[in-house]
């Protein structure tokens, strides 16, 4: 056979892979954001309260952190190509019955399945990319498909403000549903099919650690709707049993899912608990601030939009700029420093009184997006900066994990404080 008839097909496939992993990865970013400046309408509509709807949020992130070390696992034994039109079908549909919904229920279920296709996404993308391209050539593709998750956050905010003036919410989902038929019909045509003869998944240790995890989420949850504190202390002991359970497991598993050694190294534990515990303090704002402008201020979603899209902007300064940040002041000094100015940074959210102008917001808001940007960056690179090789995929999974749970927490820790407040 001509050598040209099997390059040519490759050509095409590294041509277009980057543009089917973009579409993916555009699609969970813009559906990460464009829900925040739209939970008013949607809650409006279900008659329930705006600081209830946190659930169709946190529905999403922690099906997506718990099924994410599945990913790995199902492209092995099924194929990269099945899986990723898989979860692009699952995430489209999904994203269908979320524009369908007439309550909340019917809209937090809908958005786990959403949830359980983004999961796939992106990991099976970056896979399917990882095995095409040569190491000199993987950087540059990378960077490629990673663009739409500059834009997404971006246009999130702004278009689902404008949705929702100027249509209704429903639109926000069904968005979707063209993008995710784009990527379907390219990734029939040109996504290869990667599989593994050799599949070791440990299925026990992912059960446990989904469970606590389901078991602390759900604590937290029903820490911020309930009187009784005994069912709530119930539930997040379990939590933590579950996760000694999993402790158990791993000690003496030959390969569990997250090995324990991970946390001998100091970067690694430094970076995961780090980054949960920052993204405790931060993960709220995204979503309590456009409900605070269209909620107290009576402002519209458009308007909500326009003041939280800056935070988006400078993230992608602060991305460009990070690394001459930690050449010059390393890791330590970078970290303390760009910590202490975020806590700062979300005390002036307070200053501005119902009266002051809602535009204020709008410096702290971009200030807080650069800074951001370091924080994560920074602390998702020291993680793995010391990980030996065969230690990078687990590692890289947890941290993905990790961040997923982190923002689920955050959500429901911030809006937790907001119901003590307003009891008070």
């Amino acid at each position: 056979m001509s050598p040209n008839l099997l390059t040519q097909p490759l050509e095409s496939t590294k041509k277009i892979l980057p543009i089917i992993l973009g579409t993916a990865i555009f699609m969970q970013m813009l559906d990460s954001t464009i829900l925040n400046t739209s939970l008013p309408a949607i809650a409006k509509d279900f008659n329930e309260s705006p600081l209830n709807m946190q659930n169709a949020i946190i529905s999403y992130v922690l099906t997506l952190a718990v099924f994410m070390p599945v990913s790995g696992f199902l492209s092995d034994k099924f194929g990269t190509k099945k899986v990723f039109i898989f979860a692009l079908v699952l995430f489209s549909a999904g994203s269908l019955f979320c524009s369908l919904s007439h309550n909340l229920i019917q809209l937090v279920i809908a958005r786990m399945i959403q949830g359980v296709g983004g999961s796939l996404m992106i990991p099976v993308g970056k896979l399917a990319l990882i095995k095409t391209f040569p190491k000199n050539e993987l950087l540059k593709a990378m960077n490629y498909a990673i663009i739409p998750a500059l834009i997404g956050p971006v246009l999130g905010p702004l278009v689902g403000g404008y949705m929702v003036d100027y249509l209704s919410w429903h639109w926000i989902f069904i968005i979707n549903i063209p993008i995710g038929l784009i990527g379907i019909v390219l990734s029939i045509r040109f996504m290869p099919d990667y599989k593994s003869p050799i599949i070791d998944f440990d299925l026990k240790g992912f059960l446990i650690f989904a469970a606590a995890s389901l078991l602390l989420s759900v604590a937290l949850e029903l820490f911020g709707n309930t009187l009784y504190v005994t069912p709530v202390l119930l539930v997040f002991l379990s939590g933590f049993l579950m996760l000694y359970f999993y402790y158990r497991h791993a000690s003496t598993d030959n390969n569990p899912i997250f090995p324990l050694n991970l946390f001998k190294v100091r970067t690694f534990r430094v970076g995961i608990v780090g980054n949960l515990a920052t993204r405790l303090g931060i993960s709220a704002i995204p979503l309590l601030l456009p409900m605070m402008i269209q909620i107290a201020y009576g402002r519209s979603a458009v308007t909500s939009g326009w003041i939280v899209a800056p935070m988006a902007i400078t993230a992608m300064f602060g991305k460009s700029a990070v690394i001459g940040i930690l050449n010059r002041f390393g890791y330590r000094l970078t970290l303390m420093t760009n910590t202490f100015i975020i806590g700062i940074l979300i005390c002036c959210m307070a200053i501005p009184g119902v009266n002051a102008s809602i535009y204020w917001y709008m410096p702290i808001i971009a200030i807080l997006g650069f800074f951001n940007s370091i924080q994560f960056t920074a602390m998702n690179t020291i993680s793995i900066a010391d990980l030996r090789q065969y230690h990078t995929s687990s590692g890289n999974s947890l941290i993905s994990v990790n961040q997923q749970l982190a923002i689920g927490f955050g959500i429901a820790f911030g809006l937790i404080v907001l119901k003590i407040f307003r009891a008070m």
